[in-house]
């Protein structure tokens, strides 16, 4: 696993050369941007989507001139967040962004697929999200609701199943800024899920335990066309409350939580 992931990252400085050395275009009605990235662990709303081992991630978005966008992005998969079986999350999204007065208004929806898993896998998850600055920092708020849906219900052995459709709800913040004088950018996120108490209909669910809070704090440093990242995750997820879950919602290394505090590092760039 070392061997390819490092492999793949000296990929990801190849790949993103030609970009850096672009002369800039003039501004054209669709523009196209697209972005790679290595991490150590896949989180989804703190919880590992890769079994705690290393992701490869990428994809790309189409924006018109007039705030209208679309996109794709990946990533592989493992253990609790396999769906199903499946290896990869492949994620279609489309929206409309637009700047209303001193602030960002962005509007759109994501629906989440999983390719070769299970049947009652996929979701969509309309959101909204707006962003500014308050002095240095730029800020972000949003929210993101699933209305019913199966993938979201509750199929499972549980005194939470009676096998029904769920919904679900995700709040969230982020921060960041620059720190004068170097090329680092601190960042912070925290996050609010209430939703699907158990295990779905594929032995997972989106908020595990029904609702919990999950957080992360880290540095992002610029090298060259590349971003180097390191952040501490964690959520509110204790060891009893999740224990019912169990042996899905563990690590195949160790048997540990997949929700507990991780530093997860990473590569990425844009172009």
């Amino acid at each position: 696993m070392k061997k390819s992931f490092f492999a793949a990252a000296a990929a990801l400085v190849f790949v993103a050369q030609p970009a850096a050395a672009e002369d800039a275009d003039p501004p054209k009605a669709l523009t196209v941007s697209a972005s790679v990235a290595l991490v150590s662990d896949y989180r989804f709303r703190g919880v590992s989507q890769s079994d705690e081992e290393g992701a490869l991630q990428g994809g790309f978005t189409v924006t018109h001139e007039s705030g209208f966008y679309a996109g794709t992005w990946a990533s592989n998969l493992a253990g609790w967040g396999a769906f199903g079986g499946s290896n990869l999350e492949l994620d279609i999204f489309g929206g409309y962004k637009r700047a209303v007065g001193s602030v960002t208004v962005d509007v759109g929806a994501t629906w989440y697929m999983y390719p070769g898993g299970a049947e009652l896998t996929d979701f969509v998850e309309p959101y909204v999200k707006v962003s500014g600055t308050v002095g240095p920092v730029s800020v972000l708020g949003g929210v993101a609701y699933a209305p019913k849906q199966r993938a979201l219900g509750n199929f499972s052995n549980t005194p939470f199943s009676r096998g029904q459709t769920d919904d679900n709800l995700y709040l969230w913040g982020d921060a960041n800024v620059g720190i004068p004088k170097t090329p680092l950018t601190a960042k912070a996120h925290i996050g609010y899920s209430n939703g699907n108490p158990g295990l779905g209909p594929n032995g997972t669910s989106v908020t595990p335990t029904g609702e919990y809070i999950d957080w992360l704090f880290g540095v992002d440093a610029v090298v060259g066309p590349l971003v180097l990242g390191v952040a501490y995750t964690d959520t509110d997820i204790g060891l009893a409350e999740s224990a019912y879950l169990l042996p899905n919602f563990s690590s195949t290394k160790d048997g540990g939580s997949i929700a507990g505090g991780q530093v997860v590092f990473s590569v990425s760039a844009a172009f």
